[in-house]
């Protein structure tokens, strides 16, 4: 039996199992591919993860994705990208992808409860923050705790804010908050920052950024939301407490890439490793968002990175079926010319 019937029979059974595009996350990026691959009538299968919607999810107010001059929760957000992308026909399921196969065609996805097939694998499975692992740090995500200065400074307007870290990350995103808080104190486990030289001038240099060296955040306190910090000495256990509205964390992020070990090319952090625009080394497989971007990491660029890959996968899929189309006949062709010669 071909593909097509496969395809055929399932359509007609009600239940699809061999698909043109498989999407393997949600959140924006993931979200945005299914929008643009079901409109382009690609039949579309979109597995949610184990979080639906990813890190937006956890977040509260979102003010700066375009087209909400009063901002919105990212709940709903999700939800309305999710309610999209399954208007025009994407298969959404929440399951989790536990092995992929992109070693033979069509490409094997096995979940935690069904093994699926398909043409093309568009990767959407982002990256997560390291999180403190301390007590209160889940209780207070969304009330204070963040690990986003981009997407939550402006909601700290006046307070005296407590970022964690030391490297490029951790600076720019004090300096940034500097523009919002009363003040910024920068917590390091260290007595030295790993930060470029040029963005620790500048933060020495700001008269709102203060340095608590060899330490680190053991506890959160508050009510509603966050009222203090207790920071601990690395060496002598010391505490003390210090007031702050809110706490960011950034001691970097860890991309979600570990089904993919030994099936794609990542790079030495761990994010895919793209090729040419959104193309993995595995032709067929594509890759959008956090997954493959530590450097941006917004809503707004991950579904711009889903538009993309969507748009590859759908130029990809056209062109692999004209070559199966064009090809027998120019076999054809070349077979009938070469009898024609030979019979003159």
């Amino acid at each position: 039996m071909s593909r097509t019937d496969r395809r055929d029979d399932s359509v007609n059974s009600g239940k699809v199992s061999l698909y043109d595009v498989i999407i393997i996350g949600s959140g924006p990026a993931g979200y945005t591919a299914g929008i643009y691959t079901s409109r382009a009538r690609l039949q579309t299968l979109l597995v949610t993860g184990t979080l639906p919607g990813g890190q937006l999810m956890t977040t509260s107010e979102v003010e700066n994705y375009p087209g909400f001059p009063n901002g919105i929760f990212g709940p709903e957000l999700m939800m309305n990208m999710r309610q999209q992308a399954e208007r025009f026909g994407t298969l959404a399921i929440d399951d989790e992808v536990i092995q992929v196969d992109f070693k033979q065609r069509p490409f094997k996805i096995t979940t935690s409860g069904e093994i699926f097939e398909s043409e093309a694998v568009l990767i959407c499975t982002g990256a997560s923050p390291r999180k403190l692992g301390i007590k209160g740090e889940q209780m207070f995500a969304g009330r204070g705790v963040s690990y986003c200065a981009t997407c939550d400074g402006p909601f700290f307007k006046g307070e005296d804010i407590v970022v964690v870290g030391g490297g490029d990350t951790a600076l720019e995103e004090a300096t940034f908050l500097t523009k919002f808080g009363k003040s910024v104190k920068i917590v390091h486990r260290r007595d030295s920052l790993r930060a470029s030289k040029i963005l620790q001038d500048k933060a020495f240099e700001n008269p709102k950024i203060e340095f608590l060296w060899n330490s680190v955040v053991s506890d959160i306190i508050g009510d509603k939301k966050i009222a203090s910090i207790v920071v601990s000495d690395v060496y002598n256990g010391k505490e003390q407490k210090i007031q702050a509205g809110g706490l960011f964390v950034a001691i970097g992020h860890d991309p979600n890439t570990s089904i993919f070990r030994g099936q794609l090319e990542l790079d030495d952090k761990g994010y895919i490793a793209l090729k040419n625009n959104s193309f993995t080394n595995i032709e067929g497989v594509f890759a959008a968002g956090d997954v493959h971007d530590y450097r941006y990491r917004q809503a707004i660029t991950a579904g711009g990175f889903g538009c993309m890959a969507a748009l590859d996968v759908e130029k990809w899929l056209t062109e692999r079926k004209h070559r199966a189309n064009t090809e027998p006949s120019e076999v054809a062709f070349t077979q009938m010319r070469r009898q024609a010669l030979k019979d003159s």
